[in-house]
């Protein structure tokens, strides 16, 4: 196995332990692959939830520009759900995680395919 695979297997761990969730491995495959090299540097690869920039970078980069969600109170909504489901305790929120919770949630899986 490969470093992203590895990558993808920690994910997949989050999403079952932390999250509650039983993950689409072929989804979360595909969403931490449009992650592209940030997944292995280690600031990039994380959000922070409490930063407002970051928020902002997510909902920008990723709701609007990647699944082409119209801007509104409805994702910063989706984005707090995710970092409450994650764990708002929980420092390390893999982007890749918190993006696949977000298409999932938004049912923009069609994004990936």
């Amino acid at each position: 196995m490969g470093k992203r695979d590895d990558l993808i297997a920690i994910y997949a761990d989050d999403l079952k332990n932390k999250c509650g969730m039983t993950p689409d491995m072929d989804l979360l495959t595909k969403v931490t692959i449009g992650c592209g090299p940030a997944i292995y540097n280690a600031d990039a690869s994380t959000v922070a939830g409490s930063q407002p920039a970051e928020i902002e970078t997510v909902k920008k980069n990723f709701l609007m520009k990647k699944l082409g969600l119209p801007d509104g109170p409805a994702l910063g909504e989706a984005i707090d759900a995710v970092i409450e489901t994650y764990g708002k305790s929980e420092r390390s929120k893999y982007r890749a995680v918190v993006y696949y919770m977000l298409t999932k949630h938004f049912g923009k899986e069609s994004a990936y395919k």
